[in-house]
């Protein structure tokens, strides 16, 4: 356990941020599979600029590597081109 004060906010306030963290991360994870199961290419393509911004906030503020984010994406777009 801690002892310092300082070392007692710091755990109250990681585990504020770990919990705001996994929160996007499963919510972005939920919109994917939403994106993967539409078979309309016009509501893929509005759900993939907002998925697409999702992704790119979670590389900013590093809860996902900016390759990862990128190799999602680009994933994405593919599966849009290729609906009919």
């Amino acid at each position: 356990m801690a002892n310092h004060k300082s070392a007692i906010k710091r755990i109250r306030a990681n585990e504020r941020k770990r919990l705001r963290n996994r929160f996007q991360l499963k919510t972005t994870r939920t919109f994917i599979k939403k994106l993967r199961h539409t078979k309309e290419k016009a509501a893929a393509s509005e759900l993939l600029k907002k998925v697409s911004a999702m992704l790119d906030r979670l590389a900013r503020k590093n809860i996902i590597h900016k390759n990862n984010c990128a190799n999602k994406k680009s994933k994405l777009a593919r599966y849009i081109n290729h609906l009919a």
